[in-house]
């Protein structure tokens, strides 16, 4: 079958050692592995060699003493995406870092120096960070409002473009003869002063094979989804249900086309695979069985605002406040919320249901039945890829590429190779051009 012109785009999320907050405890999982950058690695080989777009690092600044959703064991992004780009030549590479607990100038900084490294295959993750214990470890008592956190988000990325684009492209000259290392006039402060930074540029790096790294976002809250219509050119989010997919995709596309922009949407997708439905089930209940329910309902409390340690694990949910006294992650909160009361879920079952994904659709089946719920999604515009969650990895991921991606291929909906080198080129991006904020650095130098 000739390929379609729309294909899926496919981002391999790394997680440790499986998504499953129990795959540590699987035996199909080794969990010392989890801090092995060889295991990172073969990861990153493996979905380059199935033509994924992207691999994925998610990232949090604090220690979850409560167990957090499984396994975490996580590098820094920047440093683990540094060592991925030197065994690899294609695939993207995306990492998490939170515009509460950096600096743009920083920022900036790590991802130009990551896109020249791995020659244009960098892309940022967006995030605010939802909770209290992270910004205990950057000297505050509690974190910024929602409302706030959003704003500084807003800055901080003015701050960020302008700063990738204070180097003009030819700006660099490498003369030797004539003794001209760069074209003054083509570098630029950017002297921005706002709300929360104040930056005079320019970054001390010169613009990057891609411009901008990629940029993505996950919130899909009404501060979450404005922003991504502003800034996003991907976004991971999560949605259970086809029809909460649709709305969601035509909502943040229509908010994207308002400012001129384009914007992939990648759902999550935990798939557990077996040769047989019965197989699948197999799998996906002795997953279950190794939950810690302790564990587990300690993040709960955190994500819903509520201390469920003494609620009876076969009764529903007590009454939960109002998603407007939510300082987390709203859109978390809600769809944990809905999710318990349309499906009428005991405490024991939510528990089950998120150990699997922590939220994300969960698909249990034979390759046949995975392939047609990524078709169906893709073809009734819930999504333009899935960002692929293995419950157990490597081995998830190695079923999912040898038994679900020939059905894909052969249906004409994934790639068989790569087509272009950079990032942008995977996921049909621009790149942007440069936008210089403020005069060149020869002539703002002599005004000082």
């Amino acid at each position: 079958m000739p390929a379609a012109e729309r294909q899926l785009h496919f981002n391999l999320f790394l997680m440790g050692v499986g998504h499953h907050e129990a795959a540590w405890r699987h035996p199909r999982t080794d969990p010392a592995r989890a801090g092995d950058v060889a295991h990172y690695q073969g990861l990153a080989r493996a979905a380059e060699a199935a033509a994924f777009d992207s691999v994925f690092l998610a990232d949090g600044v604090e220690a979850r003493t409560d167990g957090g959703w499984g396994l975490v064991g996580h590098f820094e992004p920047i440093t683990l995406l540094t060592a991925l780009a030197t065994v690899t030549e294609r695939i993207g590479l995306i990492g998490t870092v939170s515009t509460g607990f950096t600096e743009p100038y920083n920022l900036a900084r790590q991802f130009a120096s990551l896109d020249h490294i791995s020659g244009g295959r960098a892309g940022w993750n967006i995030v605010t960070s939802a909770g209290d214990r992270a910004a205990q470890n950057f000297g505050r008592d509690a974190n910024q409002e929602h409302a706030v956190r959003y704003r500084r988000a807003d800055e901080f990325l003015r701050v960020a473009t302008a700063l990738w684009d204070s180097w003009e492209d030819d700006a660099l000259q490498l003369d030797r003869a004539g003794g001209r290392f760069a074209d003054e006039a083509k570098v630029h402060e950017i002297n921005h002063a706002g709300e929360h930074f104040r930056v005079r540029g320019p970054l001390n790096i010169p613009r990057s094979p891609q411009g901008h790294p990629l940029l993505v976002q996950a919130g899909s809250s009404e501060s979450g989804r404005a922003f991504a219509a502003r800034w996003a050119e991907a976004v991971f989010t999560a949605q259970q249900t086809l029809a909460e997919g649709q709305a969601f995709y035509a909502d943040l596309k229509r908010r994207a086309a308002a400012h001129g922009r384009d914007v992939r949407v990648l759902p999550g997708v935990v798939p557990v695979l077996g040769s047989t439905e019965e197989e699948a089930r197999r799998l996906d209940r002795e997953l279950d069985e190794l939950i810690s329910p302790e564990r587990s309902i300690g993040v709960l409390s955190s994500v819903l605002g509520v201390d469920l340690s003494g609620h009876p694990l076969d009764e529903p949910l007590p009454p939960l406040p109002p998603v407007a006294e939510i300082n987390g992650a709203k859109s978390r909160f809600e769809l944990i919320r809905d999710l318990a009361g349309r499906e009428r879920l005991t405490l024991r079952r939510l528990i089950g249901r998120l150990g699997g994904g922590r939220g994300h659709q969960v698909v249990v089946g034979t390759p046949e039945r995975i392939a047609a719920h990524i078709e169906t999604w893709f073809t009734r515009g819930a999504a333009d890829g899935f960002n692929i969650m293995p419950p157990v990895l490597p081995g998830g991921f190695e079923d999912f590429t040898a038994q679900v991606l020939p059905l894909l291929r052969k249906r004409g909906l994934f790639r068989e190779e790569y087509t272009g080198r950079t990032l942008r080129d995977h996921y049909g991006l621009p790149r942007p051009v440069p936008r210089p904020a403020a005069g060149p650095v020869a002539a703002a130098a002599a005004a000082s």
